[in-house]
């Protein structure tokens, strides 16, 4: 304290000088006019300049929200899309509205952040940041803005960890848009953007960048969302059938943003699937 007053009184005359100095400077623009103007068109550019910075500041910290909104809305489109044409491609706006309503009552989706991902394993796992605690638990569904990402295989209550299409035990079941043949998806490990769809039937009639669409016959995934497109097509290993060659449509080494599927009537598929498998084998084992 005593170095603090020291300080003031041997630097007086230089605080009473900044003081004298600010005084002034208030007098000459408040009581002239000329010099009045000037301050007020270099303050009004100075704080143009500032409300700037401040909004390009403000933009992008307001990325993270926008994206997850983009992500939503994108997941959003694609079943509008499949829902279109399945019903014949009829887009007028009765048709349009009712799509709306019966998504937004089928289904609610939960936003969720990549928090971990890795793409260079056989076995690749993602963890996102929402679990038991959000309405997540096992075998739901994960999209993103552009397709497919994978499945949800364990959750905790604030985190879950899914299996996506690049791990050898993804098997997801697919179909080629508009033509109606369904097969199964598989990666193989290798590059991240190319996966496999199996056991497509011999007669099945295949064009180069056919579109690849998951096929609604699992309990896990709604019909319609894009998966990817052909690119190559070769024969199975015991010549049966073909192997589509996919280019996927989700870019999982940048993804950040998630959407959860959280589907009333799967969930009622999936109980009764497991009941009948379980009633299956309590039956053989008794046999």
């Amino acid at each position: 304290m005593r170095n603090l007053v020291a300080f003031l009184v041997k630097y007086n005359h230089w605080f009473v000088f900044v003081l004298l100095e600010v005084i002034s400077i208030v007098l000459l623009f408040q009581f002239n006019n000329y010099q009045g103007s000037v301050w007020f068109t270099s303050a009004n550019a100075v704080t143009g300049k500032v409300y700037e910075w401040e909004s390009a500041a403000r933009s992008y910290f307001a990325l993270r929200e926008t994206n997850e909104s983009l992500t939503a809305r994108n997941v959003y489109l694609e079943r509008q899309l499949a829902l279109l044409t399945t019903k014949g491609g009829r887009r007028d706006s009765t048709l349009l509205r009712s799509s709306q309503m019966e998504l937004l009552s089928e289904y609610r989706i939960i936003q969720a952040k990549v928090v971990d991902n890795s793409v260079n394993k056989r076995d690749n796992l993602i963890t996102i940041d929402k679990g038991r605690a959000d309405g997540i638990h096992a075998d739901m569904g994960v999209v993103s803005g552009n397709g497919v990402v994978g499945i949800v295989f364990l959750v905790s209550d604030h985190y879950s960890i899914v299996i996506p299409v690049l791990n050898s035990n993804s098997n997801i079941s697919c179909a080629i848009k508009d033509h109606g043949y369904f097969g199964y998806l598989h990666w193989d490990g290798g590059a991240a953007d190319m996966a496999y769809v199996d056991d497509i039937p011999r007669h099945a009639q295949l064009r180069k960048y056919d579109q690849i669409v998951t096929s609604g016959y699992s309990s896990v995934f709604p019909p319609g969302i894009s998966v990817g497109k052909v690119v190559a097509a070769s024969n199975s290993a015991n010549g049966l059938s073909y192997r589509l060659h996919v280019k996927l449509s989700t870019d999982f080494g940048k993804l950040r943003d998630v959407c959860v599927i959280d589907d009333s009537k799967m969930n009622e598929r999936l109980k009764l699937i497991r009941l009948a498998e379980d009633s299956i084998k309590t039956k053989t084992v008794n046999d």
